[in-house]
């Protein structure tokens, strides 16, 4: 069974920016579509990014044109670079696979705030 682990979270101001990673514990997830997705306290979890196997992207309205999700295959990682964040950009943020497949990793915070 592939393991995810997140990093890369923090406290930032809005207006600033982070790069979240997720690297999978063994090979094989090049040929999934990967995505970031976010739960903020009381809401559903949602996908906010996803970059297929061949490099495709896709982004939810709210974070189109301030967050851009990159993979490198040969790291079994899976990045994504948040820039302009707003304090409604504040959850836990995970990846999985696209449609999910694969057991959750434990996340990594992200708080917008001033």
């Amino acid at each position: 069974q592939v393991q995810l682990v997140e990093s890369g979270g923090g406290l930032v101001q809005p207006g600033g920016s982070l790069r979240l990673s997720c690297v999978a514990s063994r090979s094989g997830f090049a040929m999934y579509t990967m995505g970031w997705y976010r739960q903020a306290p009381g809401e559903q979890r949602e996908l906010v990014a996803s970059i297929q196997s061949g490099g495709v992207t896709e982004y939810v309205g709210s974070v189109k044109g301030r967050f851009t999700i990159s993979r490198d295959n040969a790291k079994n990682t899976v990045y994504l670079q948040m820039n302009s964040l707003k304090p409604e950009d504040t959850a836990v943020y995970y990846c999985n696979a696209v449609p999910v497949r694969l057991s959750w990793g434990q996340g990594t915070q992200v708080t917008v705030s001033s």
